[in-house]
């Protein structure tokens, strides 16, 4: 039961990783007209730091990561490294297969992202919010 409620809460964070980054993207190749494969690197950090504040309040509340703050955020973003691997190669992927996308990369972000959300969900889970906070 737990673990669905995990992966339900993950799916959470990830629709707002998902706003946060297709928004920022969307918004840099707009209005800013900013490269869209420059423009998902800056919206993938905003989003990997919306996502890990989401996750670490909401879905692994029960868990820690015996780190600090700074710690426990560089240590998401690390992680976050192999789903963003995954993500970003199916995101330029589908820009290459689809150039009519460069005008509507959020399209590309949706894919990337649905991809990458295991990859995800499972690399935080095991290595980062592997240990159960106990009681004090």
């Amino acid at each position: 039961m737990r673990l669905r409620h995990e992966v339900m809460l993950f799916a959470v964070g990830g629709g707002i990783g998902f706003v946060v980054d297709a928004g920022i993207v969307q918004m840099l190749v707009s209005f800013a007209h900013v490269n869209p494969y420059i423009g998902r690197i800056i919206s993938f950090l905003a989003a990997a730091t919306a996502t890990w504040w989401w996750n670490r309040s909401h879905t692994f509340a029960a868990r820690h990561s015996g780190r600090s703050l700074l710690g426990e955020w560089l240590h998401w973003m690390a992680l976050m490294g192999g789903g963003a691997a995954v993500n970003y190669g199916a995101f330029v992927a589908c820009l290459l297969a689809f150039p009519s996308w460069h005008k509507w990369p959020v399209l590309a972000v949706a894919v990337g992202s649905a991809i990458a959300a295991g990859v995800n969900f499972i690399s935080a889970r095991t290595l980062l919010f592997k240990r159960a906070k106990t009681r004090s």
